[in-house]
Order: structure tokens, then sequence, then C-alpha cells
């Protein structure tokens, strides 16, 4: 296996041009879990749900499985430990385990920071999962953070998960997206990838 960095070009995004044209979606041969991760901004819940629908696949927003006192804890503007996501991931990893049994494949976002994190839930998982890391500056993040101003997780907390993130290693089989494409530009891309 190996990390395969992708620099996707195309329409910039949001919609400054026309949209491509929808790629055909691969029928995925067997069980399959797709996770999106990333840091808060990076496009996860955007790339998953266009992903979901390309392969009609549930979608899976990992923000829905935190429990309230996690919200709490990062509307406070407060990083989440360990302590905090090892329940958030089992509980995300049964869901997405469930989808997979019932559908075969399961398009799940969710930041995924730390090699340990991305263990657990392969562990959960009873199917064969591929990560896809989508990459932005600083500077990007900050802006695209700064556009959703009703979600509980603040700006403040970016340096954080900065600073939390383990790249994927060559053995995980990981996809990593450093673009600033439009969403459909990388779900054409995710999609040539997972064929």
């Amino acid at each position: 296996m190996a990390v395969r960095r992708c620099l996707v070009q195309g329409t910039p995004h949001p919609s400054r041009g026309p949209a491509l044209p929808p790629s055909p979606a691969p029928v995925p041969a067997a069980p399959l879990a797709i996770v999106v991760m990333g840091v808060s901004g990076c496009g996860k819940s955007t790339l998953g749900a266009l992903l979901g629908e390309a392969l009609d696949a549930p979608f899976l927003e990992g923000d829905a499985f935190h429990s309230p006192q996690a919200v709490e804890k990062m509307r406070a503007g407060q990083p989440l430990t360990d302590a905090d996501r090892w329940p958030w991931l089992d509980q995300l990893g049964q869901a997405a385990a469930d989808a997979i049994l019932a559908h075969g494949t399961a398009v799940v976002a969710c930041s995924a920071l730390r090699r340990a994190y991305r263990a657990r839930l392969r562990a959960a998982i009873p199917a064969p999962v591929r990560f896809i890391l989508l990459e932005h500056s600083r500077e990007e993040l900050l802006a695209r953070l700064a556009a959703r101003p009703h979600h509980y997780m603040p700006a403040s907390l970016l340096d954080s998960q900065l600073a939390t993130l383990e790249r994927p290693t060559p053995d995980e089989g990981a996809m990593v997206i450093d673009t600033d494409a439009a969403p459909t530009a990388l779900r054409d891309a995710a999609l040539d990838w997972l064929r």
C-alpha cells in the first residue's frame, strides 16, 4: 500500500465556473468503507456526501456522532482528548459497520486525525477501509471556518487540530488531496482512485 498524493485542478471552488460533468460511479465489488478525513473546514462533509450520492451508499456525518458533552466542550473552545474521542470513534465505527452490512458500502466524514484513531475505525469496521485526506493551507481553512459561523467547532481550535494531525503513512494506503478545486473535481479524483 502507499499514500497517493493528488493535486486536483479544475473549476475553482466555490462555483467560479461551470460544473464538471458527473463521472460514472464505480460499483464496489466487495464491502468497503470510505473515510473522508482531515481537520475542521477541509470539506469532508461536502466530499463525503458527493461520494455517497455517486456510489448510492449511506453517508455518515461524523459530527452527528459526538456526545452533547463533546460538542459543548468544542463550542467552549476546548480541544477534545483521546478520552473524549474513543467513544465517538467506537459509535461511528459501529454505525459504519451497520451501514456496510445493510448496503455493502458506506462513506464516512471523520477527522481521523491520528493513526490510532484510524486504526480504531478499521478495527470496528468489518470491511476494507480507504482513507481520503483533504488538505488545505491554514489560511484557506480559517477562511472556510469563518464562512460557517453556526457550526459548534470554532476556528480557534484549528491549530490544535493541525498539531494533532498525523498524516497517513504509505502502509495505510490513503489518498491525500491537496487542492482548492471544486467539490465535483474532488469527487471525480476520489472515484478514479477507488476504482
